[in-house]
């Protein structure tokens, strides 16, 4: 069974022969263990290309120490990074299935084989607290590696790790402040396995300067490669079923079918109809476990809020024992729809989206004359289907009309975001009054979708010899609220003149 854990840690370089300071005076740290030694072997797994250290991803199987097995390090940022364990089996098998599947988004067909073997001869301390519990790990290592394949370097250094364990971030930066003093360096890897390759690897990007002035094609290019690849790294967290990832990674979709759309002038949009279709796709089938994730959270609150007295039947086994069922069916076809060569098809289009994009002869002008006006284009969609969503006929179609405005006032707030970088507080506060329409209309359509498995459930324990009466409650409850979110809306978009936006985005 995977075990699966959080690891923050920082690592220096050193030099050989070098030891380490006193760690006793660090705030908080009582003590410090007798050091104990180690004898490491670790073979790291990638592809021919290295995809997977190119993500921040490092496989290896490790020999010797106190946790060998499998290890498979996801980044998760700020210098956390989660680490997914398995017993070693047998020695010289294969990746197991487990681990390679939730680096799928990177390898796709491409097989997993040995890039490197490391030997690390390591010297492991532990800061203990006042009642012995172990705060941090520092672990001095001398390491040997071999990379494998046609050809073959070598390489030794010598490095520092701190690891937390149980303190928290002040003992992280007091540990620093103390190794910086001593004359160690903050290293420019944050694994092993870069240091390793660093001679097939490219040098690590700088981050852009976004201005005004920059080309129109690199402020939307940049936003397209931020969200494909925040979507990549979120898929083997929605194939563990984290808390959110699948919300987080639908809306990696969203964004960028989005910004496609909305950026037509930049990006070629008859070379981009197939990734945007695709993307609408994976975007539903995310959409069928999340909407199942906040309709059951929506309706058991409102039953937690409805007086015991109102709560007629088995009420909370029947709302429990639908969504559970929803969900399950639901997941499954996610994870077969992610382990699916339409899926790896649309990783790849995006890549080649991202590496050979189809430009428009706009795309080289500067930012401030180019997308302003495809963002005013993304406000007047709003405001036209928010003036149908006010003449239309109470009931359905005002339902419909508002839902529309909902997914214009989101595509807005996405182009708004796209172009933050080079336009300023203007585009970020255009985003963020977008993001609080967006907000209401979607409250209001969790009400119209509510209704609708309310009145399944009430049918259903009609059906079955129950009553209906707390159905028909929750739902008499979700025409009010869809009134009331109505009128929100509408005063909220009345502060949203157009003169607000017109001197600079035209």
């Amino acid at each position: 069974m995977a075990v699966s854990i959080d690891e923050t840690e920082v690592k220096y370089d050193a030099p050989a022969g070098s030891g380490l300071p006193r760690l006793d005076g660090i705030p908080q740290v009582t003590s410090v263990s007798e050091p104990e030694a180690e004898h490491l072997e670790a073979d790291y797994y990638d592809t021919e290309d290295l995809r997977l250290i190119r993500a921040g991803i490092t496989l290896r199987r490790r020999a010797g120490g106190h946790d060998a097995g499998w290890h498979l390090k996801l980044p998760l940022g700020a210098g956390t990074r989660r680490e997914i364990q398995l017993p070693p089996g047998d020695d010289g098998g294969p990746v197991p299935a487990e681990l390679a599947g939730l680096v799928r988004a990177h390898t796709r067909s491409e097989l997993l084989r040995p890039v490197v073997r490391m030997t690390t001869d390591r010297q492991r301390l532990i800061l203990l607290g006042q009642a012995g519990e172990s705060l941090a790990e520092v672990a001095a290592d001398d390491v040997s590696a071999q990379t494998l394949g046609a050809t073959t370097t070598l390489s030794r250094w010598r490095e520092v790790e701190v690891e937390l364990t149980g303190g928290g971030r002040d003992v992280l930066d007091a540990a620093d402040d103390l190794l910086r003093a001593a004359g160690l360096r903050r290293s420019g890897r944050a694994a092993k396995l870069e240091r390793a390759l660093r001679g097939r690897l490219p040098d690590q990007p700088q981050p852009e300067s976004l201005t005004s002035r920059s080309p129109a094609a690199r402020i939307v290019l940049a936003y397209l490669r931020t969200h494909a690849e925040r979507m990549k790294s979120l898929d083997p967290m929605v194939r563990t079923d984290e808390p959110d990832a699948v919300h987080q990674m639908r809306v990696c979709t969203r964004r960028l079918r989005s910004t496609l759309r909305s950026f037509d002038s930049v990006i070629e949009p008859r070379s981009t109809q197939q990734v945007a279709a695709e993307l609408r796709w994976l975007g539903g089938v995310l959409g069928e476990v999340r909407d199942a994730e906040v309709l059951a959270g929506r309706l058991q609150a409102m039953l937690a809020q409805t007086p015991a007295e109102l709560v007629i039947g088995p009420v909370q086994a029947r709302v429990q024992g639908h969504f559970a069922s929803v969900r399950a069916g639901s997941r499954t076809a996610m994870l077969s729809a992610l382990d699916s060569q339409r899926y790896f098809s649309l990783l790849d289009g995006l890549d080649k989206l991202l590496t050979e994009p189809p430009l428009t002869k706009q795309a080289g002008r500067p930012a401030a004359d180019v997308l302003p006006p495809a963002a005013w284009r993304t406000y007047r969609r709003v405001r036209k289907r928010m003036r149908a969503a006010q003449q239309a006929r109470a009931g359905r179609a005002t339902d419909v009309a508002l839902h529309e405005a909902r997914k214009a006032a989101k595509r807005a707030r996405y182009a708004g975001e796209a172009i933050g970088p080079a336009l300023g507080a203007e585009a970020d506060r255009f985003a963020r009054q977008m993001k609080k329409i967006q907000t209401v209309l979607g409250d209001r359509q969790d009400t119209v979708i509510g209704r609708q498995v309310e009145l399944e459930l009430g049918i259903s324990a009609q059906l079955a010899g129950e009553s209906a009466f707390t159905y028909g409650l929750l739902y008499g409850r979700d025409i009010a609220a869809a009134e009331r979110l109505r009128v929100s809306a509408r005063r909220a978009w009345k502060k949203m003149p157009a003169d607000r936006y017109r001197h600079w985005m035209r």
